[in-house]
């Protein structure tokens, strides 16, 4: 398994894990976006054969009214591929890439409620809390934990 930085090339393989196993999906300007405007902080996973199994899609808050902080948009491995520890590792590269690159102090995500797996790495592996429940979050209508990882 390789994890590196993403690129515009990857933004295809990172669609399909997106569209394979999240209800929220992005159109690829989305992601072009993204990969555009902070390419230093999103990344992928990579089998032997250089599929992409993995991403996380992140960048910085835009609002200039407080201190800098990165926001995880989308994460995704897909399930063949879940349970070695890739998340937490993709995590971990973007959240430091936010704090080296961008001074970031702290990093914020949205979680489904229902979605206990990543609540359980968010909160018990990363360190993540709960800052507050946003009601009707997702388009279908399910709330979700906003969280926050403080990094100073």
């Amino acid at each position: 398994m390789n994890i590196r930085p993403a690129t515009v090339d990857d933004l295809m393989g990172m669609q399909n894990a997106n569209l394979h196993n999240l209800p929220e999906n992005y159109a690829i300007k989305y992601y072009l976006y993204h990969a555009l405007t902070w390419p230093q902080i999103s990344f992928v996973a990579e089998d032997h054969k250089g599929r992409i199994v993995g991403y996380i899609l992140a960048k910085m808050d835009e609002e200039a009214s407080e201190e800098p902080h990165g926001h995880v948009t989308s994460i995704s491995v897909l399930r063949n591929y879940r349970r070695l520890g890739l998340a937490n590792k993709l995590m971990k590269l973007s959240q430091q890439a936010m704090k080296t690159t961008f001074q970031a102090n702290h990093v914020s995500l949205h979680v489904r409620k229902t979605n206990r797996a990543a609540l359980s790495l968010y909160k018990d592996t990363l360190g993540f809390e709960v800052v507050q429940i946003e009601e009707g979050y997702y388009a279908d209508g399910e709330d979700a934990y906003s969280m926050r990882l403080n990094m100073k």
